[in-house]
């Protein structure tokens, strides 16, 4: 199964809940979250970057890198994606972040 149970997205990875051993700082954590949802990413031509976990505040930025620049699905893809499971399996996190450049969804596709 995939990461959420899903049959589309099985890589043979372990479970993001199946690490036992939680390492004990936040970046830590967040790092080996990362790791098991990578392949899923990638899988799309895509990548992630982890750049700053910042412990006070509990912000993640990451930069979103391949594919990920130029898909309007990016901004989903990091909200309701990444954020949404980092948030949720690591304890601490607030929100994710992306510093990378990505398509600009709001004005036309012709930029002058």
């Amino acid at each position: 199964m995939g990461v959420d149970g899903d049959r589309g997205c099985d890589t043979g990875v372990m479970p993001i809940d199946a690490v036992a051993e939680r390492p004990a700082d936040l970046h830590s954590r967040v790092e080996s979250v990362i790791e098991v949802i990578r392949p899923a990413i990638q899988a799309d031509e895509g990548d992630i970057v982890l750049v700053e976990v910042d412990e006070a505040t509990g912000e993640v930025v990451v930069e979103l890198v391949g594919a990920c620049v130029a898909c309007p699905a990016s901004d989903q893809t990091l909200k309701a994606g990444i954020e949404r499971i980092l948030m949720g399996r690591v304890p601490g996190v607030t929100g994710v972040r992306n510093i990378g450049e990505t398509l600009d969804t709001d004005g036309t596709a012709v930029s002058l």
